[in-house]
């Protein structure tokens, strides 16, 4: 639902599942908490590396299937490094 704040009081993607991504080729996706000067705080987060034969889209689709992979329990994406931000439900895969 458009306008909903999960939390009154943050941003309206705090607590939903997003798909970051970053400047050098990473994929991001994880529980948005909040965007700072410093970067992009999101929590139980999985990361996508772009290595040869590996391809982002499959990867998505496993996250949403099966759940986030998370490798991280909290994890700031560098505010130099984070791009879009969309919500995992909301990805055209």
């Amino acid at each position: 639902m458009s306008g909903h704040v999960f939390h009154p009081g943050h941003e309206e993607l705090h607590g939903i599942t997003v798909v970051l991504d970053g400047h050098d080729g990473r994929t991001f996706v994880g529980r948005y908490h909040e965007a700072t000067a410093r970067g992009v705080v999101l929590h139980d987060v999985a990361v996508f590396e772009p290595v040869s034969g590996a391809d982002r889209k499959d990867w998505l689709r496993r996250q949403l299937k099966f759940g986030v992979q998370a490798t991280h329990r909290t994890l700031v994406v560098p505010a130099e490094t984070a791009g879009a931000v969309a919500r995992l439900i909301d990805v055209q895969l």
